[in-house]
């Protein structure tokens, strides 16, 4: 795949605005395309299978600042731990805390982003605001239990995006 470097660099000028970086999602994508994209500068990618981003991590270089951008299952933790910068799904406390355990023995902090339900459609992840407080409020009861961890903000998925139709978010808050 040739990467259009114009598209690219009027991406990245948008983004300086607002100091926001990309995150290049490369899920699918070989490891060449994702060297030439490394190639002309950026940094920052996003995989959605742990198998993937495993063995792309092993492939390309070091400096890579990788984001696990999927539905990640306690027990899948482990294996991206020693290298992950941001889980961007986090949808329950179970998994803060097993993030938190893996990060501990690797010595390191794993930024997080808490995924909340806003979508009307049920095959989406995330917490509710009842579990979405719960857990903000174990956070802060208790923050050497989660030493290993930040939290970096909120996500929220939604429906795609359909052709003609626009796009359905549900309507609904976020939290008061």
């Amino acid at each position: 795949m040739a990467i259009n470097l114009p598209a690219y660099q009027e991406i990245l000028s948008r983004l300086s605005a607002y100091h926001a970086e990309l995150v290049a999602v490369s899920k699918t994508k070989p490891v060449t395309d994702i060297e030439a994209l490394y190639a002309a500068g950026q940094r920052i990618f996003g995989e959605n299978y742990v198998q993937e981003l495993t063995g792309k991590q092993a492939a390309l270089p070091s400096d890579i600042e990788w984001h696990f951008i999927g539905h990640l299952q306690t027990n899948k933790v482990k294996h991206i731990a020693p290298f992950v910068h941001t889980i961007h799904a986090v949808d329950s406390l179970k998994l803060l805390q097993e993030i938190n355990k893996q990060a501990a023995r690797y010595q390191r902090v794993i930024h997080c982003l808490l995924q909340v339900h806003i979508a009307a459609e049920e095959t989406k992840f995330g917490m509710d605001e009842q579990e979405l407080r719960n857990l903000l409020d174990e956070y802060a009861a208790n923050p050497a239990g989660f030493s290993q961890v930040r939290i970096a903000g909120l996500m929220g998925d939604r429906k795609r995006v359909v052709e003609g139709k626009g796009v359905d978010v549900g309507g609904r808050r976020v939290i008061k």
